[in-house]
């Protein structure tokens, strides 16, 4: 989510290192040569996952392909292409890219609404977990400004067990279907949005109760489209996660037991970013 509005309010308010090599990288380079499923255990003393051993057979890419068209939060166009060489010209085919971070499928780092760690600076380990796909397509196809609620999590858990140690919470509200038109933005004649978010109290929740890493939407915000104080990015920001904003794909997903592997943007002071997410089934 990003609006020139919000920009200068976000101006105005706010005055490690290794990749899991035995385990995701591993995983992830083992399927691409058509070899599932695998097993593998994270490095001893790893943060995340320590210890405990997972497998999958297939992997599922919950990314929006990312055009000059894509649907923003603010209606205006974020992405531009120059071209600078051309295969027929030169030899090959090169673009300059002129882009607003928080375009397409793309990553909220903790820095955009706080003086917390930029994307680039957020543990590699953090962005990969178990993931829990909470589902509120109902909810949203009844009323466009449905809410993932704290309901919503105990009825999630109520039947697949406690969320895991430093899950990764999506909401599947089914959004990502209106991506191609009006309706993923879906402005009122004043041009107020409606679509689905996390409710601030499943985002207490989630830091008062739960160890939960991030969060991810299939919608244009964290907040649900019409938030005028976006409380939601405002707690669960500075509080040092992260969120994915714009995901696809969740519908292909079973409610628990996928892992997620996100690559986020390593900008140096980035606020977010473009980003590839892929959970392994």
């Amino acid at each position: 989510m990003c609006v020139p509005a919000c920009t200068r309010k976000i101006a105005h308010d706010i005055s490690r290192r290794s990749f899991l090599r035995s385990a995701a990288g591993l995983a992830v380079a083992t399927a691409a040569v058509g070899c599932a499923p695998i097993s593998a255990t994270p490095p001893a003393g790893s943060r995340a996952m320590a210890g405990q051993t997972y497998s999958f057979s297939r992997l599922v890419d919950l990314t929006h392909t990312m055009t000059t068209d894509f649907p923003t939060f603010g209606g205006e166009q974020q992405l531009e292409l120059e071209t600078i060489v051309t295969l027929a010209e030169n030899g090959y085919n090169m673009y300059r890219w002129l882009l607003v971070e928080h375009t397409g499928t793309h990553m909220d780092a903790p820095f955009h609404f706080s003086d917390g760690p930029t994307a680039d600076q957020i543990a590699v380990e953090d962005l990969f977990g178990p993931l829990a796909v909470v589902d509120i397509r109902q909810k949203a196809e009844e009323n466009p400004d449905a809410q993932l609620t704290p309901d919503d999590i105990a009825a999630w858990e109520s039947q697949y067990g406690p969320l895991p140690d430093g899950a990764i919470v999506a909401m599947n509200s089914g959004w990502d279907a209106h991506v191609g038109s009006d309706m993923f933005r879906n402005a009122d004649a004043d041009g107020v949005m409606h679509f689905p978010g996390f409710h601030i109290e499943a985002i207490e929740m989630l830091l008062e109760e739960r160890n939960a890493k991030g969060i991810l939407v299939d919608t244009l915000s964290l907040d649900y489209g019409i938030s005028a104080d976006f409380a939601v990015h405002y707690r669960w920001l500075p509080a040092s996660k992260w969120g994915i904003e714009c995901v696809a794909n969740l519908g292909e997903l079973p409610p628990a037991g996928a892992m997620v592997l996100v690559g986020g943007p390593k900008i140096a002071g980035a606020t977010g970013g473009m980003t590839r997410i892929v959970a392994l089934v």
